[in-house]
């Protein structure tokens, strides 16, 4: 199996695919979409690069991948989306790919990249009816400890956190259920919110000045009558052109 690999490189002759074999162990694995290590030129030091496509055969002598360091990270359509923008805005890539990716993830020294958030659920180790059939007989006894499992039989998976506090339970409730079997706590990771504690006030809708208003007028009206014209959009250098005062130039396309 070959893998089809992009260099995480802005150097322009590397925006091109480079074919990788894929060992044997590696075969079985999500690669497309995946972030990999792959040993490349003379260089000593591995590379990064993802991988966007598998194939059969490759013309070249091939090298490995080294390692997967992140599996299947983007997803088909966003590896295509990548493509479109770079042929569009005639730019590598893989600064393409690395739009796609949560923010602080990008860094290529893997420790200045945000660290992943791993956080510890509780969830039921027995069934259902067991666990009530134990109830009924006395087999457990402890309120805390009933409460605790019916909470979790109630809501499924939870953070230990949000446990204690809306079961009224502790942790070392939480370690004797566990322990006797009720009860399992499993790590899981989860995505890093990179608004999470910041107030963005939602903006009003902005007016526009008479001659932004005439602007877009007159290219709101080609659109609808499917003139296909050009604009030509003029405005000061910096100005992000939606906030300047400009004026509108159309030439036909014909």
């Amino acid at each position: 199996m070959i893998a089809e690999v992009i260099i995480q490189s802005n150097v322009r002759n590397l925006n091109r695919i480079f074919d990788y074999k894929v060992p044997i162990e590696l075969e079985k694995r999500k690669l497309i979409g995946s972030r990999v290590l792959i040993p490349f030129g003379n260089i000593k030091k591995l590379e990064e690069g993802f991988v966007i496509g598998l194939k059969d055969s490759s013309e070249f002598e091939l090298k490995e991948i080294a390692k997967i360091e992140e599996e299947q990270i983007l997803d088909a359509e966003k590896i295509e989306l990548a493509k479109w923008m770079a042929k569009r805005y005639f730019c590598n890539i893989s600064d393409c790919l690395k739009l796609m990716l949560p923010p602080g993830t990008t860094a290529k020294k893997i420790e200045n990249r945000a660290k992943e958030k791993n956080l510890n659920f509780v969830t039921l180790n027995k069934d259902i009816d067991e666990i009530e059939a134990d109830i009924s007989d006395g087999k457990l006894k402890s309120d805390k400890q009933i409460r605790t499992l019916r909470f979790v039989i109630d809501n499924g998976e939870v953070l230990i956190p949000e446990l204690e506090m809306f079961a009224d339970t502790t942790r070392a409730v939480v370690n004797t259920l566990c322990k006797n079997g009720y009860l399992e706590i499993i790590e899981r990771q989860v995505e890093r919110d990179p608004f999470e504690g910041k107030n963005i006030s939602k903006t009003q809708k902005l007016e526009l000045n008479p001659e932004q208003q005439k602007a877009f007028n007159e290219i709101s009206y080609s659109m609808d009558d499917c003139l296909f014209s050009e604009f030509l959009i003029f405005g000061v250098t910096g100005s992000r052109k939606d906030r300047s005062i400009f004026t509108v130039n159309r030439k036909s396309t014909k």
